[in-house]
């Protein structure tokens, strides 16, 4: 109930949606009503039981009652057949008054429905936004410890689970209340002593019901775990499909993804089994207490006891009737829920999620690099070993900064700290001075420029992917920035120049255009302080020479950190780092290292980038 008083907020303020469809609802219910009790004065004409009785020809007194709206119908139905002298004009009267009921009743219905949906995409959209907020919020550790797919999972399946079974039963929950609180009145009103008699049985069906939905919701959880299981799957096969068919590996990724299905298949059986089970149930209940109804019933107006007349009693089958379908879809809607309550704690789980790189209360604005970047005495560790220990590195203005060794001794993560995409266990990173946990987070990023090995595009065109994050750019300067980066030729050549779309990832593109438009990227930026992680790695000799170019722009007259296997681009560095093992070992520039005949060295004998 917790979860769903929480999901309710996403849909507030209530008071927009609740009021107004609680009175659709009550007139679709009201004029549902009066349509069937239009039964009894119908049949009365059938069967040729309508008689002259005084009583129904005296307006009656108003009383916010049933017994007088039964009273004012009498009254003019009695007063329209002394008018017309016919029973048949009688019939045609009871039948208009029933198309208007049906007409009214069925209006109610719908423009309670419109109500409904207002409030359910009102509920969906802000919890997509807020999930999708979360997401873009979080640090990258978050990322390393969450499987891509079930994230996936939880913003498309989970939410629309929600829809498909909360939603619904909520509007079936608010709804169909009504309608037995009404129809059970009527009943009431009808026969006391029947409608007592019958009420005893509503107890059995909710326990029965109350076992199905506890079974369910344990179910629930390791269904939609295994859905975001089989996305991750996907997901990592279409990503990696030439590497699955270049290793012949397809067999093995099809059982991989096998596997997960089955166990998918076997637990939603298992849950959709015993979740259709609520519903014949409580109709094979429904029947049982009908059957015992029209026995009982039948032997009260045989024997004339309890006021029961034919009419009246098939009357009250019929109003029984329409109680048995919202007792059904009230049973369903509860086992069903079960299954978007579990989304909605999948969903809540990542929203509750507290943020590893929270901005700091007050955090200072910095708009502008003067001076210097440094690194004192940090140490970091993603998990329980320390993969930095004890940095000491000042970067000033200007300068351009090698991070050289091999793979895993902490070139990448020295550079990912500086824009907080993880935060220090110790020590302290600054800028100017200050220590970037004391600067707001937007601030410290707007000063940085990431171009990496991976050229990260999005699904969009050239041109907004140059100006990305802004829109309204100027056209002019993002051709501006793809000429520096020596990217202008190659676009003016696509099929739609700058506005071209390069598809996903870009991958209408080459590896070294891709590489160029996101130097174009970080050129547009205009950012103090550049990180370049080995940006030309991947690249062949002529793409790297173009891309180098750009690269060799781009750095002019900015702070910049290198991280490079490749020679070329870190010689001219004004200082080297030799990273081994998560500490420094050696500094110093290119000449001075390779005189010191230490790592670096080596590094440089092996080939180790060239």
């Amino acid at each position: 109930m917790k979860t769903f008083r929480r999901l309710l907020r996403y849909a507030a303020p209530l008071h927009h949606y609740i009021p107004e469809y609680v009175i659709y609802t009550v007139i679709g219910i009201v004029f549902g009503m009066v349509n069937f009790a239009m039964l009894i004065p119908l049949l009365n004409v059938i069967f040729n039981q309508v008689e002259d009785v005084p009583k129904m020809l005296v307006h009656p007194t108003f009383s916010f009652t049933i017994t007088y709206f039964v009273d004012l119908f009498n009254y003019y139905f009695y007063h329209f057949i002394q008018t017309t002298g016919t029973k048949q004009s009688a019939l045609y009267f009871v039948c208009a008054v029933i198309g208007v009921c049906i007409t009214i009743a069925n209006l109610g219905r719908y423009m309670s429905t419109r109500v409904i949906v207002r409030l359910k995409m009102t509920m969906l959209s802000r919890l997509r936004t807020s999930l999708y907020e979360k997401f873009t919020q979080q640090s990258l550790s978050f990322y390393s410890q969450r499987q891509k797919g079930d994230l996936l999972s939880t913003m498309t399946n989970d939410v629309q689970e929600i829809e498909g079974s909360v939603v619904n039963s909520m509007q079936i929950l608010l709804r169909d209340p009504f309608i037995i609180i009404g129809y059970f009145a009527a009943l009431f009103y009808l026969s006391v002593k029947l409608t007592l008699f019958t009420i005893v049985f509503f107890p059995v069906s909710g326990i029965i019901i109350s076992y199905i939905s506890k079974k369910l919701k344990q179910k629930g959880w390791y269904s939609q775990e295994l859905l975001g299981k089989i996305l991750n799957v996907t997901e990592e096969t279409l990503g990696g499909i030439r590497i699955i068919q270049s290793f012949t590996a397809e067999k093995f990724m099809q059982k991989k993804f096998g596997e997960v299905n089955h166990r998918f298949v076997t637990v939603s059986k298992s849950m959709f089994n015993q979740r259709e089970l609520a519903s014949p149930t409580s109709e094979i209940l429904g029947v049982i207490v009908v059957v015992v109804l029209v026995i009982y019933g039948g032997t009260l107006v045989l024997n004339g006891s309890d006021l029961l007349t034919g009419a009246t009693f098939m009357t009250y089958l019929v109003f029984y009737s329409q109680i048995m379908q919202p007792a059904k879809n009230i049973s369903t809607a509860i086992t069903t829920m079960q299954r978007g309550i579990v989304a909605s704690e999948r969903i809540f789980t990542i929203l509750d999620t507290q943020e590893t790189i929270p901005e700091k209360p007050g955090a200072q604005a910095l708009e502008a690099f003067n001076t210097s970047i440094q690194y004192e005495n940090v140490s970091f560790k993603y998990e329980q070993q320390y993969v930095l220990k004890h940095i000491d590195l000042t970067i000033g203005k200007g300068r351009m900064v090698a991070l050289v060794g091999r793979s895993g001794a902490g070139k990448s993560t020295i550079a990912d700290l500086l824009p907080r995409f993880y935060d220090v266990n110790e020590g302290h990173i600054r800028i100017d001075g200050t220590d970037i946990r004391d600067i707001k987070t937007t601030h410290l990023r707007n000063l940085i420029g990431i171009v990496s090995q991976e050229a990260i595009l999005f699904n969009d065109t050239v041109f907004n992917n140059i100006a990305f994050g802004h829109p309204e750019a100027d056209r002019e300067a993002v051709i501006q920035a793809a000429r520096i980066a020596n990217a202008h030729e190659f676009i003016t050549q696509l099929e739609n120049g700058y506005d071209t779309p390069i598809g996903d990832r870009g991958m209408k593109l080459s590896g070294g255009q891709r590489q160029r438009l996101t130097i174009a990227r970080a050129i547009f930026k205009n950012p103090p302080i550049l990180i370049l992680d080995e940006a030309t790695s991947a690249l062949d000799t002529e793409s790297e020479k173009l891309v180098q170019g750009a690269l060799d722009k781009l750095m002019q007259n900015r702070t910049t950190i290198v991280i490079a296997h490749r020679l070329s681009t870190i010689q001219h560095a004004s200082e080297i780092i030799v990273m081994d093992q998560g500490e420094i070992k050696e500094r110093g520039t290119h000449e001075l290292l390779l005189a010191q005949k230490g790592i670096y060295h080596k590094l440089v004998e092996m080939q180790e980038f060239k």
